[in-house]
């Protein structure tokens, strides 16, 4: 239970901070209104960070199914705890797009556009091509899972690994982020859709559940490559 916790409050910490980001930065009346991409993905790699130095000592911090299933599929977790981790990831991604919503509450009716509304919460691709989305996010993920295989291939002085995490996610942003936002995470991505899907948020549109599988089911088989590559080329 202390692992589906810790699982549960690091994810929602990290959709508070990487989603509350996103929220400064496209709601309207905020202080960071229109300060861009670079603000998003900086955010985003330090929302990764935080989360991380929160909970690792604990759980892991995985924070994302991409993860689990890879380290899973690797041998280096145990599938019989990847049913919870996973839903524990799902429901700490709800809660912290609730708050995000409960934060900037006066900024949603100030807000007109409803895909601003919903980048809040849940990615979308800078252009909808169903092929091209899928590689961007399983390219993505990829990295991210040869990434953090590499990283614990490597000593850090102590409190170091979450820093280097951090930067990965923001080089992977800055890299390859452009063209659907990154999800990376089903759970990121999953958890704040139901959310925006269920709260009364003024004029909200719909939550595009037809674009919603890529970034659930792209991350996972991109995350299982990306660790499967790092120990067949590399070593354990």
């Amino acid at each position: 239970m202390n692992n589906f916790f810790a699982e549960l409050f690091g994810t929602a910490l990290l959709i508070l901070l990487g989603d509350g980001v996103v929220a400064g930065v496209v709601l309207k009346g905020t202080k960071n209104e229109n300060s861009g991409w670079i603000v998003i993905t900086v955010g985003w790699a330090l929302a990764v960070t935080f989360a991380v130095y929160a909970v690792g000592r604990i759980s892991g911090a995985h924070l994302n199914p991409a993860v689990t299933i890879a380290l899973a599929a690797t041998g280096q977790f145990e599938w019989s705890n990847v049913g919870a981790y996973v839903v524990a990831q799902i429901l700490g991604a709800m809660l912290g797009a609730v708050l995000v919503w409960l934060h900037y509450l006066p900024h949603w009716s100030r807000t007109p556009d409803q895909g601003a509304k919903l980048a809040v919460f849940c990615t979308a691709p800078a252009m909808r091509h169903t092929a091209g989305n899928c590689i961007s996010e399983f390219l993505g993920t990829f990295v991210l899972l040869f990434g953090l295989s590499a990283l614990g291939a490597n000593r850090f002085a102590e409190g170091l690994n979450p820093l280097a995490v951090g930067l990965l996610v923001l080089a992977i942003g800055h890299s390859l982020g452009g063209t659907t936002g990154y999800a990376i995470n089903p759970a990121r991505d999953l958890g704040p859709r139901i959310a925006h899907f269920l709260l009364p948020i003024p004029g909200k549109g719909g939550s595009d559940w037809g674009y919603a599988w890529i970034p659930v089911v792209a991350p996972v088989l991109g995350g299982v490559c990306g660790a499967v590559t790092y120990r067949a080329l590399l070593g354990a």
